[in-house]
Order: structure tokens, then sequence, then C-alpha cells
């Protein structure tokens, strides 16, 4: 039996049919150029993403290319850390880079046969929870979504971290607090 869920710094995807368009416009736009066209062709050519990112001719997804251009300042301060752990580098990608990497991208950006806000809360007996947490400064996933879902979804409880950005779960103790939020509720 599931207890609860967290999920931390989500990808939400622009074409979700509940989203305001002007606030999935906003949010779409914040992105560099680059990741714009690279999700563009995810949604509306997914044949063609593992193509997109791998060709020559236009940049590909900043994240595919390795880019730091989407980092905060505190994600900059918090890469180290996190490429010091090169035991699990190899495990990221051991499906092959298809499948860690482009697959992710199409099934993130594809059209969607159900509208996640339509989603009913699956601990309707209060004995789990579902917990989105999401760094303020994360300028690789824009946080305006996850405010939205969590104001549309009152069972989600919503944790924003004010000076986090995309990798804010790797600072010192947060893990810890995540986790003691998901199994112990918020105290």
């Amino acid at each position: 039996m599931l207890a609860g869920a967290a999920l931390v710094s989500p990808g939400s995807n622009y074409w979700w049919p509940s989203f305001p368009k002007n606030l999935s416009i906003d949010a779409y736009r914040s992105r560099l150029a680059q990741d714009q066209w690279a999700i563009r062709v995810a949604h509306y050519a997914p044949s063609l993403t593992y193509w997109w990112n791998t060709q020559k001719w236009f940049p590909p997804l900043s994240v595919i290319a390795g880019s730091t251009n989407i980092l905060s300042d505190k994600d900059k301060e918090l890469l180290p850390k996190i490429l010091a752990r090169k035991q699990y580098q190899a495990q990221v990608r051991q499906q092959g880079e298809f499948y860690s990497l482009h697959r992710d991208l199409i099934v993130a950006y594809c059209s969607w046969e159900f509208d996640p806000m339509d989603l009913k809360n699956p601990f309707p007996d209060s004995k789990g929870s579902v917990h989105l947490w999401h760094g303020a400064q994360d300028q690789a996933v824009n946080v305006s979504l996850s405010r939205y879902i969590s104001q549309k979804l009152p069972w989600v409880q919503y944790h924003e971290v004010p000076d986090g950005g995309h990798f804010f779960p790797h600072a010192d103790g947060m893990s810890d607090t995540i986790v003691k939020a998901l199994v112990l509720g918020d105290q």
C-alpha cells in the first residue's frame, strides 16, 4: 500500500488544458529559445525528438547539451557536490541515452489523454499524502505551474523553497526534510 508521494521540481506540460493560457505561455517563454524549440518538437513531432537533439544545425535541449545556462546561482553552488557523486552517474543513463533523456522529453511534452488537474485525491481517507516541492529560484522548471497545480489540487501539500533552485534536494539536510514531511507530515 502506498503511504505517500513526493514530487520534486516536477516539469509540467505546457499544453495541459487546465492551465490558463497566459500562465502556460509565460512559463514556456521563460525557457531558453533552444529549449522552447526542443520542447515544441517533442510535443508536435515526437518522432523527431532524438534527431532534433543529436543533429548539429540547431542547439539541442540545454539539459541534453549539458549546459549550465539554465542553472540558478544556488544550483551552480551545488553542482560540484552533485558531480562528485561519480558512482551514480552511470545509472542516470543506464537504459541508454534515448530512453533516459529523449523518451522522457517525449513523455513529458506529448499530448496526454487526460488532464492531471482532474486527478482525485489518492488518499481520501487521509492515510497518505502527496507533497509537491519546488525551488522558487528554479530556472530549469518554471515554478509558476507548480504553484497553480497546488492551488487547483488542494489535497497536494505544496512546499516552496525560497532560495532553492532545481537542485535544492542536494542541499545539506534537504532530503531529510522532504522525507520527514512525507513520513511525519508537516509538524
